[in-house]
């Protein structure tokens, strides 16, 4: 089918670099939010990278005002009943997914494509929430969107190969470079990323470098907290065990007390409780809230480095 219409729900950062995107592509796009305010910032958002793109010389005036003016924005899921395809874009979070899912399937076409922006949770789970899971895919876009051309897409145990193939011209035509990736845990770029930031935190607990020097070191630069979500790690670990080390005095690192103190007998004491590591991840996956989005997963806190500042 042919796409022309793209609805997305959620104006946060990723979700308005979607839209902006998709508009500079040609494409109309359709941008939701709980509040006016929220697309209001999201519009602004937009503009100003737009603007930023025609200062540098990769889009012309006139491709920007076009572009622009094909974004609509509302609060309301009805804006999406002529969608050809509608991208969720919301919190990485199960149950906000599900809900959204919920509501929107009555409001489309039967032919029309849903495909959802997250980075570790099940497609499958999410499909099997909707009325259409062979018309439902993942669509796991890089941060900040305009910038970085990776793409992954994950299909589903039901996604249909129409449903695929039309997905992957999307990004194409997106100027995106599309990666094809099973449904498991993280998926490929975070399953690779996340046990390297989890090893940074084991140097900055061992004492190897400071916050700040493994940040220019490894990293290269500052971790953004809202980036990696402690979610995506549970998803992780749950699947791959113990190829993803608990960190050990977890509670100690989300609260930057090991940025602090470096003194040799502290760091002996906290290697002592480095056993006890596993146990106390799952103590805290009874917590509420704690609950893993894949089946079977531990809950183990992890820390980016801006979180230990």
């Amino acid at each position: 089918m042919a796409i022309e219409k793209i609805g997305i729900i959620g104006a946060g950062q990723m979700g308005n670099g979607i839209a902006h995107v998709a508009a500079l592509a040609g494409y109309e796009v359709r941008l939701c939010d709980i509040s006016k305010e929220a697309l209001d910032k999201a519009t602004q958002i937009i503009e100003r990278n737009m603007n930023r793109q025609v200062a540098r010389g990769t889009v012309d005036e006139a491709r920007k005002r076009a572009a622009f003016a094909r974004i609509k924005t509302g609060t309301g899921f009805d804006q999406f009943s002529d969608c050809d395809l509608v991208i969720e874009s919301a919190s990485e979070n199960l149950n906000v997914k599900s809900e959204i899912l919920k509501s929107l399937c009555p409001v489309l076409r039967k032919d029309a494509l849903i495909a959802t922006n997250t980075s570790s949770i099940s497609i499958t789970r999410l499909a099997s929430l909707t009325d259409r899971p062979p018309k439902f895919m993942g669509m796991h876009f890089m941060n900040p969107v305009p910038v970085m051309e990776l793409v992954e897409l994950i299909r589903g145990l039901a996604t249909a190969e129409e449903t695929f193939k039309t997905i992957r011209e999307l990004c194409i035509k997106l100027g995106k470079t599309p990666a094809n990736a099973e449904d498991f845990p993280a998926f490929i770029v975070n399953r690779i990323l996340l046990p390297m930031i989890n090893e940074a935190v084991y140097a900055l607990y061992e004492g190897v470098g400071s916050v700040e020097a493994i940040e220019v070191g490894q990293l290269e630069r500052p971790h953004r907290a809202g980036h990696l979500p402690c979610r995506h790690a549970r998803a992780l670990r749950g699947a791959l065990g113990q190829q993803v080390p608990a960190l050990p005095a977890s509670r100690e690192v989300c609260r930057g007390g090991l940025a602090r103190a470096q003194d040799r007998p502290r760091l002996l004491r906290l290697r002592r409780r480095e056993a006890g590591a596993d146990e106390m991840s799952r103590s805290e996956a009874s917590q509420p809230g704690a609950e893993p989005i894949w089946s079977g997963a531990v809950a183990t806190p992890y820390a980016s480095m801006t979180l230990l500042r």
